[in-house]
């Protein structure tokens, strides 16, 4: 980092910003209210109870001198909204904005770089291992580490500043980003959500320097959830040949509907998934009947990468051609699909501009730092900047974790982690400035 790029108020804050102060934090934010904030996808499996986290999360900005509330939807479930106003009332606004729910961790065993407990931060070299470094206590941890260190610098912003942080985004937003902005009011005129860019090119050596891999994703990616049902004729083991075998039928279906297309038009940024599917769960056959051939079999799976413009009704229309085109080569099959129940359809939004806040600003304080320009790219996957963006919001995503999303072993790098809280503080310097 060269010093002399900065002016002296930059120098304060940067100087706040180093590998201890973020470890200390992100150490401090992963195990907070675990394993309560595991939050499935799954729509038939309880929602996570993210309180714990909230209350840690919302007496470590108190410290820091923000004005905190706590705003539920439901019991149990309460997104906080810090507030620190700034000196010009008609100065410009800005959402920090993360998460506080997780993916859960699955078989605690399989977490090998953790000693078997996926909520213990371990670190190896330069990465920090645990579920929630990437997605997303790590990136939390810079939100955080960035406002502190200005204020620690004893810096006054001229523009209004927030951080918000959500619950139920594992479950695409409903008592989380979506009650905020449809119920609560939420507003701001630029939101930056901390969530993972960090694999939008390979990490190495580029020039003198490192490949940082961190990208500004000014646009996402949706999905939705689809069941697909096989029906048969049950019979006895012994006699296949007198009925119709639902898991057989399902088995002979799933390789068309896994390389199946869907009908979209291309947009500028297409994202590193095409729409397509992906294949989820397959159930068939009932406990005390393995005498008998089973008459049902139930499939569920993604439909990820949906671009603007394609449409619930589109994709399954897609699905149902793929469908009714395999049962005109085989009169037997019989089988149906659906939105799988309490699934919401997540569109893919447009691209923000690039050339406008907060991207511009991110951008700058990007190369400033790291002296290189960011990738600008489509983020496959759901996270809250969908929910800001669809409803007119200037919203990005741009932060240190890696869009790998490993089941087991997630990590973040540390190095990454460092850099990108001082992007987020020059950033949010630049956006609002200070007095």
């Amino acid at each position: 980092m060269e010093q002399d790029n900065f002016s002296d108020t930059e120098r304060r804050v940067l100087e706040k910003i180093d590998e201890h102060a973020w470890l200390a934090l992100a150490c401090a934010l992963i195990p907070a209210g675990q394993p309560e904030a595991e939050n499935p996808l799954d729509p038939d499996e309880p929602p996570a109870r993210e309180e714990a986290a909230a209350l840690f999360i919302a007496g470590l900005l108190e410290d820091m001198g923000l004005s905190v509330d706590l705003v539920a939807k439901r019991p149990g479930r309460p997104n906080v909204i810090a507030v620190l106003p700034g000196s010009d009332p008609q100065g410009p606004s800005l959402i920090l904005n993360d998460h506080l729910d997780t993916y859960p961790a699955g078989d605690w065993s399989a977490w090998t770089m953790t000693n078997g407990h996926p909520f213990k931060p371990t670190r190896h070299g330069g990465r920090l291992y645990a579920r929630g470094t990437s997605d997303t206590r790590g990136n939390l941890a810079c939100t955080l580490l960035a406002v502190r260190a200005i204020q620690e610098a004893g810096i006054r912003l001229k523009g209004s500043l927030s951080c918000v942080y959500t619950v139920d985004e594992e479950k695409n937003g409903p008592d989380g980003s979506i009650f905020l902005l449809d119920e609560h009011g939420l507003r701001a005129d630029y939101t930056i959500v901390c969530e993972p860019t960090g694999w939008s090119k390979p990490d190495g050596s580029q020039g003198a320097g490192r490949s940082w891999g961190m990208g500004i994703a000014v646009a996402n990616g949706g999905h939705v959830l689809v069941e697909v049902e096989t029906r048969g004729v049950k019979t006895h083991l012994w006699r296949p040949d007198t009925g119709v075998n639902a898991v057989a039928k399902m088995a002979r279906l799933l390789p068309a509907l896994e390389t199946m297309t869907f009908a979209h038009e291309p947009a500028r940024l297409a994202g590193g998934t095409p729409p397509r599917t992906t294949i989820l769960r397959v159930s068939g056959g009932l406990p005390r009947e393995m005498q008998f051939t089973p008459d049902l079999c139930r499939a569920v799976m993604a439909v990820v990468g949906i671009l603007p413009g394609m449409s619930v009704e589109t994709v399954m229309a897609d699905i149902d051609a793929v469908i009714a085109s395999a049962a005109a080569a085989d009169p037997e099959l019989r089988a149906s699909t659906r939105p799988y129940p309490g699934a919401l359809f997540v569109d893919g939004t447009l691209e923000q501009d690039e050339a406008a806040q907060p991207t511009a600003a991110i951008a700058r304080s990007y190369e400033r730092l790291l002296g290189e320009a960011p990738q600008i790219y489509r983020k496959n996957a759901f996270n809250d900047t969908i929910r800001f963006a669809e409803r007119g919001h200037a919203a990005v995503t741009f932060g240190p974790g890696e869009d790998g999303w490993p089941p087991v072993n997630e990590y973040i790098d540390i190095a990454k982690a460092v850099a990108a809280t001082r992007i987020l503080a020059l950033t949010v310097l630049d956006l609002l400035g200070s007095e």
